[in-house]
């Protein structure tokens, strides 16, 4: 959805009640992409939590020539280029200009306002025509940005989950498990085509193609009025997200809305929008449970929305329909040995939290190394101790032949 809409909601007078003039919990992840709209709410929600994890611990995200490599926690001036990570066009961001990305093959129009920050770009928001690589009879490209992978934009599907028929532009999908469970690493069956795509399995193999792995999980959250009661995505979930360093993506949609008729399409994506969860307060004497976002449009910080079935984008109706969970894994990038010593350095997440209350900032993740002689069984005792660093160097002295990996530790562990 591309509609300019903040909400802040912070502590105030309130139906006579008086609320405390801070929340009992406050808590955040620091330096949290916030990213302009481009090319679709869920790509530009990708692009804030790719990009966050660009920053803290997987370099390999984006490497391409804009802010030297390491994704920006803007995408203006300088920094627009960034866009391409998630939806990548010939001529932009270093790309040749002979060689079609994903704005060229699946948007009927898109023209870039590089001078304001892609305010006055000029697309064809929803166009429900044909994608144009089918239009000029070439084939689509291979597929190398967030978008190409979790279906943004591309028609070329029809009955995704017996909801709606391939995705107009800036729209993308994803397959829920209607009785409220999860679905963890889930791609979809090829009934509506293939290669099956939808956001949560594309996240996960775009994170393959740049060279790491990935978990995903997917729920409908507990405050969807179509979740069968005592299932479904909590508030305590987004808190336990939270502590343990890792943001998350929401999707806001009708309960009861699944597909509309637009431009011809009998079953077009129905309005929706992204966004990206990056923190959390809350005062349960006043049950007061709210997240703290990324809007997908540049809104900065202190926006914050209720954990409750209320629509999110007035007056549009657009509750909170379930959650997409993200957890990129480390990804062992060196290991020498010399003689006794080994090192070993890897990649993988390294998060920093932040307890507004307190002014306490604390690492979310430690790593160790652990040894065993054998897989299978795998017998691991640990050679180093827990620490933040994604570097080990130590002593082992066994001749026998070992096997190295590196735990990922969350706090309390």
């Amino acid at each position: 959805m591309r509609s300019l809409k903040k909400i802040a909601l912070g502590f105030s007078l309130c139906c006579a009640a008086v609320l405390p003039s801070r929340a009992d919990s406050d808590v955040y992840l620091l330096g949290v992409p916030d990213y302009n709209w481009y090319a679709g709410c869920f790509g530009t929600a990708s692009g804030n939590l790719v990009g966050y994890w660009d920053r803290h611990g997987f370099p390999d995200f984006y490497t391409g020539p804009t802010s030297g490599g390491v994704a920006p926690l803007n995408n203006c001036g300088t920094n627009i280029g960034i866009r391409s990570m998630w939806a990548s066009k010939a001529g932009f961001d270093g790309r040749p200009a002979n060689k079609p990305g994903h704005i060229d093959d699946y948007w009927s129009s898109y023209a870039i306002d590089f001078a304001n920050c892609g305010q006055f770009d000029s697309y064809s928001y929803e166009s429900t025509a044909t994608d144009p690589y089918v239009t000029a009879g070439r084939l689509e490209h291979a597929p190398d940005c967030v978008g190409d992978f979790i279906g943004l934009s591309q028609k070329k599907w029809t009955n995704q989950n017996g909801e709606c028929d391939g995705n107009v532009d800036a729209y993308s999908f994803v397959y829920w498990d209607g009785g409220g469970n999860r679905r963890t690493n889930y791609t979809p069956s090829t009934v509506a085509g293939s290669p099956a795509r939808d956001i949560q399995s594309g996240l996960r193999t775009w994170t393959q193609s740049r060279g790491y792995d990935a978990a995903v999980m997917t729920q409908l959250a507990d405050v969807n009025l179509s979740t069968p009661a005592g299932k479904g995505f909590t508030f305590e979930d987004v808190k336990v997200e939270i502590n343990a360093g890792y943001p998350l993506m929401v999707f806001l949609q009708s309960h009861t809305i699944h597909s509309r008729v637009l431009g011809g399409m009998t079953r077009a994506n129905p309005i929706i929008h992204g966004m990206t969860i990056y923190g959390y307060q809350e005062v349960p004497a006043f049950g007061l449970r709210q997240v703290r976002v990324r809007t997908s449009w540049g809104s900065g910080d202190g926006v914050f929305y209720d954990w409750d079935s209320a629509s999110w984008v007035p007056p549009y109706d657009l509750p909170i329909r379930g959650a997409i969970v993200y957890h990129p894994q480390p990804q062992v990038r060196e290991f020498t040995r010399a003689g006794n010593v080994v090192t070993m350095r890897w990649d993988g997440p390294a998060s920093q939290l932040y307890d507004a209350n307190t002014g306490a900032t604390s690492p979310a993740h430690r790593y160790q190394v652990e040894r065993s002689s054998t897989l299978r069984p795998g017998s691991w005792t640990a050679v180093t101790s827990p620490g933040i660093s994604r570097t080990a160097t130590f002593n082992d002295t066994n001749s026998a032949s070992a096997f190295f990996r590196v735990r990922l530790k969350h706090p309390g562990e």
